[in-house]
């Protein structure tokens, strides 16, 4: 589904000699730069009743008309679903999303998903892009995930995420044993055979991961991981192709190992634990109401602290 929008305003003289898009990015801030870099390119933007080209620079002035089409979000269905919300304003949401929850509907979870629960719990975000969703969690990760709740706010939250200026902490229980942290820096892309897998490779998209040890463990390591950039399944990939997998990785840990000297409470634990042990634990990100920066936190849920405890005895 699609709407159409109309915008109009004259380019304040004192934005003389900046680049169009830029320009109207600040004229318009409910809409981002590159949506409007979009609409440039599809002629949807007229200056002083002309078409104007993508770079070029404005005079101060000009009058400016917008005649453009926005895609709608799809007709998802609002469920009475649980949701641990972790803060609740006007402007965002901060969930606590639990390991086994989809974020978005999609072929083989067309409901029960983050998505139906927000709109259940939130119904204006029917009216957003991916219901206010700007980043996302694997259905196995645990954590702290925003969701805006006007455009404005959406708009301010991609350009912060654009801008690399949001702080995402990951905690990760890896196989091995590490001395120190470090700095994956390795393109991210679909694997070369396996087009369902991501996989490091040449012609892939920048992709950056800071991580350091929290905890040593006799044969597995607890890291602290922070994102620079968010391509999918990130951090479980840099880290496989590190050598050390995150324990429970269906899809890029390999085979289920059991490490020798392992108690057997510890490795049974271990073998019970059928997912990547992957937690989201603290967000942090300019408020779009201009307060300034803000912090969330949240534990790993009970099936990870269980593992890190047993492993603690050995």
């Amino acid at each position: 589904m699609t709407t159409t929008i109309e915008l109009a305003g004259d380019i304040p003289c004192e934005l003389a000699g900046k680049r169009l898009d830029a320009v109207l990015a600040q004229m318009f801030p409910d809409y981002s730069r590159g949506r409007i870099q979009q609409w440039i390119e599809a002629g949807a933007v007229e200056v002083a009743g002309v078409q104007p080209r993508l770079r070029q620079k404005v005079n101060g002035g000009e009058s400016v008309r917008i005649h453009a089409t926005l895609d709608l979000p799809g007709r998802d269905v609002a469920e009475d679903l649980p949701l641990d919300l972790v803060h609740e304003d006007e402007h965002l949401l901060v969930i606590n999303k639990p390991a086994g929850l989809v974020v978005h509907p999609a072929a083989g979870h067309p409901q029960g998903t983050l998505v139906n629960a927000l709109l259940h719990h939130a119904p204006e975000l029917a009216h957003l892009p991916r219901a206010g969703i700007v980043h996302r969690l694997d259905k196995d990760t645990s954590g702290l995930l925003v969701v805006a709740r006007t455009l404005a706010a959406h708009t301010d939250l991609v350009r912060q995420l654009q801008a690399r200026t949001v702080g995402r902490q990951y905690l990760a229980l890896v196989q091995g044993t590490l001395v120190a942290g470090g700095t994956i820096d390795a393109p991210i892309g679909r694997h070369p055979v396996d087009r369902k897998r991501m996989a490091v490779t040449p012609g892939g998209r920048e992709a950056i991961t800071h991580y350091r040890v929290d905890t040593r463990f006799p044969c597995h390591t607890l890291l602290r991981v922070n994102l620079e950039t968010g391509r999918t399944h990130q951090i479980r990939v840099h880290l496989a192709h590190r050598h050390h997998p995150i324990v429970g990785d269906p899809v890029y840990g390999g085979r289920l190992r059991r490490p020798g000297g392992l108690s057997d409470r510890a490795g049974k634990v271990l073998q019970d634990f059928r997912r990547q042990a992957l937690h989201a634990t603290c967000l942090t990100l300019d408020h779009p109401d201009g307060s300034g920066s803000h912090q969330w936190q949240c534990d790993p849920p009970q099936d990870m602290q269980t593992l890190l405890a047993a492993l603690g005895e050995d």
